[in-house]
């Protein structure tokens, strides 16, 4: 019989106005000064002076790290490590998307590993010490990195995207509340959309699925067929925000532990290439890899167009993105056919294809990315 391990956060809160809590739980858990990773465009929309009043209630001490650039760099990570120190941190906090989540994560492994960089963690279960404790706490219902043991940090010097699978990233603490997400631009919310849908998927088709991750993927793929329509439509409708912040974090636990594909294999290099953002990329190749790697998992995929109450899984990933307004070609976002072979040939190599149920070639990868021209 086959073994599996289930990975995901030790405590995990949902639902509307659970931010309080989940601080608390922090303290509970021993913090006593956070460092807030965070971007700019968060603070600007007044969500991090949401959390900050309901840190100050709890009368912790914190300092803030803004510099995250939407594909956190190895620099971006770097000097949040420096201001921790500075300040001595004894707990992070990341308050965002996938972006400041991953760069939250890769602070607090290198905080606890003296001398360690990026590189040296890059691949899966790295050896290393614990990393401090962190709370991530989620503004989109997307990524699901908020409770994953995965991040991606971008090298900018090459221009590569280096994924950390380790255990020792998963947050302690993960929190969506929906409160936070009622802002949201409707743009983002169905990139955002998307990307969840993406996670859901390859986890379902993956070869590395279990019954555990199947439940998951399934309830997940379900509700954002549902729901993110209205998320995107109305922003404000905090019962399908809530819907979908439940469907993105199932869909997180799916691929916590079943990974994904080549779509994320090959949205990757586009992200550091082009330093598009990752949901985009993902809504943008998903039709086109579900057409390729469908003749090895018929049923699989069948039960996808099922459950978006379609016949065609592929067709039905494109009507959802036209219908939410996303761009329908990579042309549309400056791709050149000059850059096609060098991504294809980092995707095969990218650790996202390991669990496709089809392998592709480098000349496969080049189709894919051209249909999505």
């Amino acid at each position: 019989m086959t073994i599996n391990k289930f990975v995901m956060p030790g405590v995990n809160f949902q639902g509307l106005g659970c931010l309080e809590e989940a601080i608390a739980e922090a303290k509970a858990q021993g913090a006593q000064k956070l460092l807030i990773v965070t971007d700019k465009g968060i603070e600007a929309a007044g969500v991090l002076a949401q959390v900050e009043d309901a840190i100050n209630k709890l009368e912790l001490a914190y300092v803030v790290h803004t510099d995250v650039q939407p594909n956190p760099t190895k620099a971006n990570v770097m000097n949040g490590l420096a201001v921790l120190k500075d300040a001595n941190c004894d707990f992070v906090m990341s308050l965002g998307g996938g972006s400041p989540h991953d760069c939250a994560k890769a602070i607090a492994l290198l905080a606890t590993n003296e001398g360690a960089t990026i590189d040296d963690f890059v691949g899966f279960d790295v050896p290393g010490k614990n990393a401090l404790p962190l709370i991530a706490i989620n503004t989109t219902a997307g990524t699901a990195a908020e409770m994953t043991r995965f991040a991606v940090i971008t090298c900018e010097d090459r221009h590569i995207k280096m994924p950390i699978v380790n255990q020792k990233l998963t947050p302690a603490i993960s929190v969506n509340d929906p409160a936070l997400m009622l802002g949201l631009p409707a743009h983002i919310t169905a990139a955002t959309g998307m990307d969840a849908l993406t996670h859901a998927i390859e986890a379902y088709i993956s070869i590395a699925a279990s019954p555990l991750s199947d439940a998951n993927a399934e309830k997940a793929i379900s509700l954002i067929g549902e729901f993110l329509p209205r998320c995107v439509e109305h922003g404000k409708d905090a019962q399908a925000r809530e819907m979908m912040a439940y469907a993105e974090f199932m869909a997180g636990m799916a691929f916590n532990n079943a990974s994904v594909g080549y779509v994320h294999a090959l949205a990757h290099q586009l992200g550091a290439v082009y330093n598009l953002p990752h949901g985009l990329c993902n809504a943008l190749l998903l039709p086109h890899v579900l057409k390729f790697v469908q003749p090895s998992c018929k049923s699989r995929m069948a039960k996808v167009a099922d459950l978006l109450g379609a016949n065609d899984a592929a067709t039905a990933t494109a009507e959802l993105a036209k219908r939410i307004g996303l761009p329908a070609t990579l042309t549309e976002l400056y791709v050149k056919e000059e850059d096609i072979e060098k991504m294809a040939k980092m995707a095969v190599e990218d650790v996202s294809a390991l669990t496709s149920p089809r392998q592709a070639s480098v000349e496969e990868v080049m189709a894919i990315y051209r249909a999505a021209m």
